[in-house]
């Protein structure tokens, strides 16, 4: 098993924590990863992206230009890599900011609409872990349940109040692929 995957958004979106989360999650399966980020100065609103390799075999680089999946949190992303993704590869789009249907069919296309999912399970903040729990059931390269175990792992003291709203939307992301 061999999965690399972009998650790109704007800053402020999470998506370092969704490539984070992915990643520890795969460790907690005995998977090889590799986590690789990549974001513009601003601390909100540029852009952001990170890279994930996940992985039965040794991770020989963090870097691809033809991953097998991506994740586009909004139209920009999808701008900027969806000519990347290689042929039969999977798309997540947050149909909630993504404004137009992929230009590529060749493609798996799953449209969830990470917003108001997020917004359905308590908060807007928790969109990017609504698009993650589509992700992990629309390609299925980890367990939902090894995700919520990274996130427990990883959320901070400060955060913990937060937990029950982190599963929710993931659960409800999951969900959204299976119906």
């Amino acid at each position: 098993m061999n999965e690399s995957v972009i998650m790109s958004g704007f800053g402020g979106q999470g998506i370092m924590l969704m490539g984070q989360l992915l990643c520890y999650a795969g460790m907690h399966e005995g998977k090889n990863v590799s986590w690789m980020p990549s974001y513009g100065p601003e601390m909100r609103g540029g852009t952001a992206n990170c890279t994930v390799m996940i992985s039965t075999e040794r991770v020989g680089s963090p870097v691809t230009r033809f991953p097998h999946s991506l994740v586009a949190m909004n139209r920009a992303s999808l701008d900027k890599f969806e000519a990347a993704v290689r042929p039969g590869g999977f798309l997540l789009l947050n149909s909630s900011l993504v404004d137009r249907d992929p230009a590529r069919t060749d493609l798996r296309v799953v449209k969830v609409p990470a917003n108001r999912i997020a917004e359905e399970a308590g908060t807007l903040q928790v969109t990017n872990l609504a698009a993650l729990g589509a992700y992990v059931a629309g390609t299925s390269v980890v367990s939902l349940d090894s995700v919520i175990v990274a996130l427990r792992r990883m959320i901070p003291e400060h955060r913990k109040q937060m937990l029950a709203v982190n599963e929710e939307a993931l659960r409800r992301g999951a969900e959204a692929v299976q119906k």
